[in-house]
């Protein structure tokens, strides 16, 4: 293999084209393909592959951080929504819906199971007694806090290697390469 970067049909090849120089697992897939496809720009892997695996042991390590504040992920989507909120941490469940992106029919059943738990309130409105409000418990808001906290610090945790101007410059570029995609649906 040459120690150049290829160009393919003006494709963007530059990015650790030699073997000997893989750092990661994913340098030596991007190598591996591009030694069995040079016909094909495979440039991409090298970011997509890594923001597949990041999400995959970020996923992981939110899990155990929810476990550990005795909360499922989904429970702590909608404790999050209620207590993002602002005092007095309660949402219709219309809101909720718009806040967490799931069906109707699955956003009742999360509440009634969070009812169960007491970390919820479920309540008719003061001004329309057909209207329902959902509102965080004083229990509900302590494992929401507790969860985040292990959440964040976690998370720094991940992104000590790069210093507050790295941070701001992958935040930029992930806002790029994000927006486009928000409403994409396979």
């Amino acid at each position: 293999m040459d120690a150049k970067p290829r160009n393919v049909h003006g494709a963007w090849h530059g990015y650790c084209a030699v073997v000997d120089q893989a750092q990661d697992d994913v340098d030596r897939i991007v190598a591996a393909w591009r030694r069995e496809r040079p016909d094909l720009d495979v440039g991409p892997l090298a970011i997509m592959s890594r923001l597949s695996r990041l999400s995959r042991r970020l996923d992981g390590a939110r899990r155990q951080a929810f476990a550990d504040s005795d909360l499922e992920p989904w429970e702590f989507d909608v404790l999050a929504a209620l207590r993002r909120a602002g005092d007095p941490y309660r949402l219709t469940p219309g809101e909720l819906l718009r806040e967490t992106l799931v069906t109707s029919g699955t956003m009742t059943n999360r509440v009634d199971r969070l009812v169960a738990r007491g970390l919820v309130l479920r309540t008719a409105s003061s001004g329309d007694r057909r209207a329902v409000l959902v509102s965080l418990t004083p229990e509900g808001q302590r494992c929401v806090d507790d969860a985040l906290t292990r959440l964040v610090g976690l998370e720094h945790e991940f992104l000590q290697p790069l210093d507050d101007e790295a941070r701001e410059r992958l935040v930029v570029s992930l806002r790029s390469l994000l927006g486009p995609l928000e409403h994409y649906r396979p």
